[in-house]
């Protein structure tokens, strides 16, 4: 699954017909799944006003591209009104789930974590869970448990990089027939999977789509030699963060390769003309690998 970037026409106005070479070009590298809206795609930035028509536009092109790939949409906002009538804003796109992390900003308990999932309940889509600490009240394995027994989540992604926690993930989905486990520490893509995850969603598939589809394929078939070259190159693809890290060097990067405005929302600046070289420097020996216009 690949946590799109969320193409601008200008900064901070989301537009899918600016992303339509990107999602070409991604359905071309065999990419199969999208999430709008998440870190990399700078959704708490944006204004719920502004998600509809791009989330529509993006889910019905991929779903001609793909053959009704799924499209997954990210609702996190600091508060569970906010989320929920961000849930309401991307309805026009029929989401195949909702992405639901922790409220942002204060530190909540867990039962109060735990309430903001329930909330979603009777809404009638189903949501995926998304433990990311970086930016949200980290999920312990108490609120997990709970979480996960909730009949309306259906999966859960963990961006925490903790392993033996994603372990314990992987044995209370297992309680259950139909959740599944995405990893999404990009340093950790083979050790989530051999860990027991279902799926990875790494941001570095913006730039690097075949070599992600082909770390995971290389995994599933039991080529693990294969499966850690492609996670070592993945890794060198990843040090672009030491030049300007996060979502402007990555549009930084596909804006050189024609498929992706450098905009970003506020306060987020473009990269620099210095960062931008920098970016293109590092990552000449790698261009085999990188996206292409399709």
């Amino acid at each position: 699954m690949v946590p799109l970037v969320t193409p601008m026409s200008a900064p901070g106005e989301p537009s899918a017909a600016a992303a339509y070479d990107l999602l070409d070009a991604l359905a071309q590298a065999g990419a199969r799944s999208l999430m709008l809206f998440g870190s990399n795609g700078e959704g708490p930035l944006l204004p719920t006003s502004s998600l509809t028509e791009f989330a529509a536009g993006v889910a019905a092109r991929w779903r001609e591209l793909t053959g009704d790939g799924p499209v997954l949409v990210n609702v996190t906002a600091a508060g569970t009104a906010e989320a929920l009538e961000r849930a309401a804003a991307v309805r026009l796109a029929e989401p195949d789930a909702l992405v639901v992390s922790p409220p942002i900003y204060f530190k909540h308990r867990d039962d109060e974590v735990v309430a903001h999932f329930a909330a979603f309940a009777d809404l009638g889509i189903p949501v995926v869970a998304y433990n990311v600490p970086s930016y949200s009240v980290p999920m312990t394995p108490p609120v997990l448990d709970e979480v996960l027994a909730m009949p309306h989540v259906i999966g859960i992604k963990d961006s925490s990089g903790d392993l033996a926690l994603l372990g314990h993930l992987v044995a209370a989905a297992r309680r259950r027939p139909d959740v599944g486990v995405s990893q999404g520490s990009e340093t950790q893509l083979v050790a989530g999977l051999e860990a027991g995850a279902d799926g990875i969603v790494p941001g570095i598939a913006n730039l690097a789509p075949v070599l992600c589809v082909e770390l995971y394929d290389a995994y599933r078939a039991g080529r693990t030699a294969a499966a850690d070259a492609a996670q070592e190159t993945s890794d060198r693809v990843l040090a672009l963060h030491t030049v300007r890290r996060g979502v402007p060097a990555v549009k930084a990067v596909l804006a050189a390769r024609g498929l992706c405005p450098p905009h970003v929302a506020a306060p987020f600046v473009p990269a620099s003309p210095a960062e931008r070289a920098g970016l293109l420097d590092l990552l000449r020996p790698l261009d085999a690998h990188l996206i292409a216009p399709r």
